[in-house]
C-alpha cells in the first residue's frame, strides 16, 4: 500500500514545486495574510469537495484566550476550511497548520523571492509552514488520483496569527469543530510529537526613583531592579523544572524542555542617570504539570515575595501576560500515535515518538475541544524563521504519502 501512496506522489513533484513557490511570494506577515488565504481558497477549491473562508472578526479580541503581542486589525483575513467527504461512518480527522510567517530575519536577501536548488525550496515560510500547507493540498491531490475514499471527513484549516499566538485557530475552535483526531503540521523531521509545551508571554515594568548619578543614596535603578526579577524568573524556572521531573518522560529527555528568555530589556536615556523606568519582554515555557493560570500567579507571587521591600510595591512593578498557553499532552500509545507512526514508516522514516520544546496551536484542539492531537510534518525546525529557511521538495512529498497511508487506515 505505501509504496502505491510514494509512487503516486512522485509524480506530484512539479506541482509541489509549483505551488510552494507561488506561495512564498506572498509576505504573509501577520496582519497581512489575507492575499495568500485567498489563493489558496482557491487552490485548495480544486481539491476539496468543500471550501468556505472563516471570518475572524474584532470580537475574538475578548476571547479570554486572544493573544496580543502584535495589535492587527481584522475584516479582510479570513482561515479557509476545506473539507475531503468520506463515505460515512469512519473516523473524521482535522488537519491544521498556518499561512502567516514571521518578518524577514536580519540579512535574509530576497526572502520572499522563492529559489529552487538541487530538490530544495528556499525563502520565507518554506518550512514554517507554506511547506505545510503545500503538504496538505499534495494530500488532496493524492487522495484523488488513487481513488482513496475515506470513511470518515478530512478537515483543513488553514489559519492566520499561528505566530503570534493562535488567534487563527482560536477562531476556528470556537466554532465548535468535532473530529475524531487531529494533526497539526508544523517542521518536526516526521517525528511524532504528541506532547507539547505551554508558554506565557510576559511584559513587565519595574519603576524606580530617577536621578543623577552623583547621588547614590538618593536613587534607585529600574534598571538594576529590573535585573533582579530576571532573576527571580530565573530560579522560579529552575524550581518548577525541578517538580516537573518524572512526570513526562518524553520532556524529561531535554535539559531544558522550558526555557526561559528574556528577549527585551530596555531602560534609561541618558548614561549618568539612574532610569525611572525599565521595561522587560520574554517568554516562559510550562509543562503539562502546571496550567498557564498557575504560572502567571507564580511568576507575579515570586517577585512580590522576594523579600525586596521595593519589589512588593504595587506602584513599583506591574505586569501583563500577552500570549498564553497550556500544555497538551496524548500518551506515546494512543491510537492515533501509533495509527500516523505506522503510516510513517511506511514510506520510510523511523517514526520516532517525542515531545515539541516549542509550541504551537496543538493545545486549543487537543485541550479545549478534547480531540486528541500530534504535531507532525516535513522540514527542520531548526531552518524556520532563518535566513536559510527551507525545505526538501521530496519531503514534502513523502509527507503527503504519509498521511494518505494514515487516512487510508485510520479513516474507516
Amino acid at each position: 500500500m505505501s509504496n502505491r501512496h510514494i509512487e503516486a506522489a512522485s509524480e506530484l513533484y512539479d506541482d509541489a514545486v509549483d505551488l510552494l513557490s507561488d506561495l512564498i511570494p506572498f509576505e504573509s506577515t501577520a496582519g497581512n495574510e489575507g492575499p495568500a488565504m485567498r489563493y489558496m481558497h482557491e487552490r485548495m477549491g480544486e481539491v476539496a469537495d468543500e471550501i468556505e473562508f472563516v471570518e475572524v472578526t474584532e470580537a475574538i479580541k475578548d476571547d479570554p484566550d486572544y493573544s496580543y503581542p502584535l495589535v492587527t486589525e481584522y475584516g479582510d483575513r479570513p482561515n479557509v476550511r476545506a473539507v475531503k467527504r468520506g463515505a460515512g461512518g469512519g473516523r473524521s480527522v482535522i488537519l491544521n497548520t498556518h499561512l502567516d510567517v514571521v518578518p524577514p530575519s536580519s540579512g535574509h536577501v530576497d526572502p520572499f523571492d522563492p529559489r529552487v536548488e538541487d530538490g530544495v525550496i528556499y525563502g520565507r515560510g518554506a518550512c514554517d509552514a507554506k511547506g505545510q500547507v503545500t503538504t496538505i493540498w499534495l494530500l488532496f491531490r493524492l487522495l484523488e488520483e488513487l481513488g482513496i475514499e475515506p470513511a470518515g471527513d478530512i478537515i483543513v484549516h488553514l489559519v492566520i496569527e499561528e505566530e503570534i499566538g493562535g488567534n487563527g485557530t482560536l477562531a476556528m475552535v470556537r466554532r465548535g469543530e468535532a473530529a475524531d483526531a487531529c494533526v497539526v503540521l508544523e517542521p518536526t523531521n516526521f517525528v511524532l510529537l504528541p506532547q507539547v509545551r505551554g508558554a506565557v508571554w510576559f511584559d513587565a515594568s519595574v519603576y524606580g526613583q530617577a536621578g543623577h548619578s552623583g547621588m547614590p543614596g538618593g536613587t534607585v535603578s529600574a534598571l538594576l531592579k529590573a535585573i533582579d526579577v530576571i532573576r527571580i524568573f530565573e530560579g522560579y524556572h529552575d524550581r518548577i523544572l525541578a517538580e516537573s521531573r518524572g512526570h513526562y518522560p518524553l520532556f524529561d529527555q531535554f535539559e531544558n524542555p522550558m526555557p526561559l528568555t528574556v528577549g527585551m530589556l530596555e531602560a534609561g536615556n541618558w548614561p549618568a542617570a539612574a532610569p525611572q523606568h525599565a521595561n522587560l519582554q520574554g517568554v516562559l515555557g510550562l509543562l503539562p504539570d502546571r496550567t498557564k493560570e498557575q504560572v502567571m500567579e507564580e511568576m507575579e507571587a515570586a517577585v512580590r515575595e522576594c523579600g525586596d521591600p521595593w519589589l512588593a510595591d504595587p506602584d513599583n512593578f506591574e505586569m501583563e501576560f500577552t500570549y498564553r498557553h497550556d500544555a497538551n499532552v496524548i500518551e506515546p500509545d494512543h491510537p492515533l500515535v501509533l495509527a500516523l507512526q505506522e503510516a510513517a514508516r511506511a514510506v520510510g522514516k523511523e517514526g520516532e515518538v517525542s515531545a515539541m520544546t516549542a509550541s504551537c496551536d496543538a493545545w486549543m484542539y487537543n485541550n479545549q475541544l478534547e480531540i486528541p492531537t500530534v504535531v507532525f510534518g516535513p522540514g527542520d525546525l531548526g531552518v524556520a524563521h532563518s535566513d536559510h529557511e527551507q525545505i526538501p521538495v521530496q519531503e514534502m512529498l513523502d509527507a503527503a504519502a504519509a498521511l494518505a497511508t494514515f487516512v487510508d487506515g485510520f479513516c474507516r
